[in-house]
């Protein structure tokens, strides 16, 4: 027998204050988006999932909730991420127009696990995709506008973890060869920071684990290790991305982080804020795959408003409490000014039981 009251695990009730805070969150990072120019999307909430995982190049619906859709039979996915919905956006409903498209969006998203560090089978994305350019020049401008949005949203004490997304693939097929079967596990293994399994899977490739740190050193020893050259246009341009960001936000390089881009290509980052336990968004470079197999280039990045709002400063909650009787032209007067009012309703109401900071009394607000 169920118990009344209780949620699947996984889910919870956003309560005041905190849902409030999250929606300011959303709105503070929505406006800074916009102000640069991008305009939101709102896709639906499910939509075919066959449709919905071709989207991205190798990025798989692996933790979408699939179901059959009782009017067309068919298997719908619900969102577990929302970049796919703007990639089939862009390359449907506006393929039409010039590139690149700038595009911001916010929704729920629903995973059919939760992650070990994030117990939330359920949250609130937002983010922004610049859709047609993944050059140096987009990258630099969506690495910018997350840190703007972060800004704007109240977070504190940001950093940014950058990573190389495709580096083995790209040393594979280049300066030091690995046969096929084998990258994968070199690619765990690398992520993991395994020594003793890079070691017998190529040992060529253990000076990368110790290639992660403080920004400035990390490039400088990827630099080192890069002896052929091949990695030079992106070290060249993470350098670029980051004299943009100058002393605005605390950088570190991890270059062969893999978790949560799967699907990114040459850059990705995963964004950090004081008093978080782990990243509260990721971005990255990636390919969009046309319905004619065609691709297409694109950055972007994502937040969760929620994981923000936690860690964000605190905005001053100012509640006025009107007596009961209090003429509704005073109360309209005291909102336009900007404070949130909470009229009595009947005579034993307090400021007290409405959480109210102020009383309204003799034509001004008092502090309680």
């Amino acid at each position: 027998m169920m118990t009344t009251g209780l949620l699947p695990e996984g889910f919870h009730d956003r309560l005041p204050p905190h849902a409030d805070a999250a929606a300011a969150v959303e709105a503070r990072v929505l406006e800074a988006a916009r102000r640069h120019g991008y305009e939101r999307a709102d896709p639906p909430l499910a939509e075919y999932a066959d449709g919905l995982s071709s989207r991205l190049k190798d990025g798989a619906l692996i933790d979408a909730v699939r179901f059959v859709d009782p009017v067309s039979q068919h298997t719908l996915a619900i969102r577990p991420d929302i970049t796919a919905q703007v990639a089939r956006i862009a390359a449907t409903r506006m393929g039409h127009h010039p590139r690149p498209v700038r595009l911001s969006y916010a929704g729920p998203v629903l995973r059919l696990r939760a992650e070990q560090l994030s117990p939330s089978r359920e949250w609130r994305q937002l983010g922004c995709e610049l859709i047609g350019l993944d050059s140096v020049a987009a990258a630099q401008e969506v690495v910018a506008v997350a840190v703007e949005a972060l800004d704007a949203a109240g977070a504190a004490g940001l950093s940014i973890d950058f990573t190389l997304p495709d580096l083995v693939a790209t040393l594979a097929a280049g300066p030091l060869p690995v046969a096929p079967e084998r990258i994968e596990s070199l690619r765990a293994a690398l992520d993991a920071k395994d020594a003793g399994a890079v070691m017998q899977l190529a040992p060529a490739y253990l000076p990368l684990i110790e290639a992660a740190g403080p920004f400035a050193t990390a490039i400088e020893r990827l630099r080192a290790f890069d002896g052929q050259g091949a990695l030079v246009s992106r070290l060249d341009a993470l350098t670029a991305i980051a004299s943009g960001l100058g002393d605005r936000v605390a950088m570190t390089l991890d270059p062969t982080e893999r978790h949560g881009f799967e699907y990114q290509s040459w850059l990705g980052f995963s964004l950090f804020v004081a008093g978080a336990v782990r990243e509260v968004g990721r971005g990255g470079t990636y390919l969009i795959v046309h319905a004619d197999g065609a691709e297409e280039a694109a950055t972007g990045f994502s937040l969760s408003a929620d994981a923000i709002a936690a860690n964000a400063t605190p905005a001053q909650r100012r509640r006025l409490f009107l007596p009961l009787g209090t003429p509704p032209a005073e109360g309209a007067a005291m909102r336009a000014a900007g404070w949130v009012t909470v009229a009595a309703l009947e005579a034993g109401d307090t400021p007290e039981a409405q959480l109210c900071t102020h009383l309204w009394a003799n034509g001004e607000p008092r502090p309680l």
